[in-house]
């Protein structure tokens, strides 16, 4: 005597199978159809607000060392330029410090990014960086930018004749000249 399986058993049997097929076969289907517009976002750096309060709305103005004021009696001076970071990391901005290169060599010439660490009261606001091997800070505070550093000889690297990037750094009102 043979067993045999109702007729219906055979068309439950192959229904699950393709069923089962479909589904294996539907899960590997990895294509993507274009619709041929491929438009491009193009996402911009939210400025925040520290940022802006040291940046502010005017990008040509700076800071600079106190013989700044009598550049043209022939005093030393340094300026640094502070502006938001051109990339997309937000917090950050560009600080570019240039000694005086009208009638002398510059004698000092940096280039970086800062990164917000904090801000309060006492403080104002602080932006830090590493700099050789060292993390330099840049304090912003009632129209001062103060630059120290946890070593204070990692911040000569960047200028001759014994200077410093160390120091302070006024506000100006107008905008900060090169040369």
């Amino acid at each position: 005597m043979t067993l045999s399986l109702p007729r219906y058993s055979h068309f439950f049997a192959a229904l699950s199978l393709t069923t089962s097929a479909l589904f294996a076969l539907s899960g590997c289907n990895n294509t993507t159809t274009s619709t041929g517009s491929n438009i491009v976002k193009q996402t911009t750096a939210t400025i925040t607000p520290a940022v802006q309060a040291v940046v502010g709305d005017y990008a040509s103005k700076g800071y600079a060392s106190e013989g700044y004021a009598k550049r043209t009696q022939g005093y030393d001076w340094v300026g640094v330029m502070v502006r938001a970071a051109d990339d997309e990391q937000e917090g950050q901005i560009d600080i570019k410090v240039r000694a005086r290169s009208d009638i002398k060599k510059p004698s000092c010439y940096f280039d970086g990014k800062a990164t917000f660490m904090g801000q309060d009261d006492a403080h104002g606001i602080i932006f830090q960086s590493k700099v050789n091997d060292s993390t330099a800070f840049f304090q912003f505070k009632d129209d001062k930018l103060t630059i120290d550093s946890q070593d204070k000889y990692a911040l000569n690297y960047f200028c001759s004749g014994g200077g410093s990037l160390v120091g302070e750094y006024e506000k100006l009102a107008g905008t900060l000249k090169l040369n």
